[in-house]
């Protein structure tokens, strides 16, 4: 029997942002307030990144692969179009749920880094809009006669998505709340047209 991973000096200081997101925000973060939730030192937090713009860089964009992969894992694609609506939905808000100042963090945050976070946010929306051209390209979908999604649409969808995410969470209310907005917008522009 092989023995479990260890977590990564690396993955401890993320997590240990994220921590520090979640109690004091980014901006307030500071390399300390990492460090003291790492149980680690500023020199190793050195050893794995530049700066603290790098760290979040970091963790934000392993925190859309994980939105990603949780939402691929969760949507069944021989389901009805509508069920899987719902279960992408209700993917994305569990996992927003569990970090929600993480999320807050990539949606208004990473943009004011400039030109440093500017390649994280296109990829991200890239792999995401990917993603919801290949969910909407599936059997459910072709049952219903439903042609996949373009990119540009996928794009629309996901910044309003993104947008009304960012208010539910600044204004301290329940992530939850956005499911069935999201369903019924989703619904229309994925639908039968």
């Amino acid at each position: 029997m092989t023995a479990p991973a260890l977590t990564s000096v690396a993955d401890r200081l993320l997590d240990g942002l994220a921590t520090s997101i979640g109690e004091r925000g980014y901006r307030e973060t500071t390399v300390a307030d990492i460090v003291r939730h790492a149980r680690t030192s500023k020199r190793t937090f050195y050893e794995q990144f530049a700066s603290k713009e790098e760290c979040l860089i970091e963790l934000l964009r392993r925190n859309n692969e994980d939105l990603i992969a949780l939402i691929q894992s969760t949507v069944d694609s021989e389901a009805d179009w509508q069920l899987q609506i719902r279960q992408a939905v209700g993917a994305y808000v569990d996992h927003i749920e569990a970090r929600p100042a993480v999320t807050l963090s990539w949606i208004r945050e990473a943009p004011a880094l400039g030109a440093v976070a500017r390649p994280l946010h296109r990829l991200a929306m890239d792999h995401l809009t990917d993603m919801l051209v290949d969910l909407t390209d599936n059997a459910g979908f072709r049952r219903a006669h439903i042609s996949p999604i373009s990119r540009p649409m996928a794009l629309i969808l996901l910044g309003g998505l993104r947008e009304l995410t960012a208010l539910f969470v600044e204004d301290g209310g329940e992530v939850s709340g956005v499911v069935e907005p999201a369903v019924a917008a989703a619904t229309a522009m994925l639908g039968p047209r």
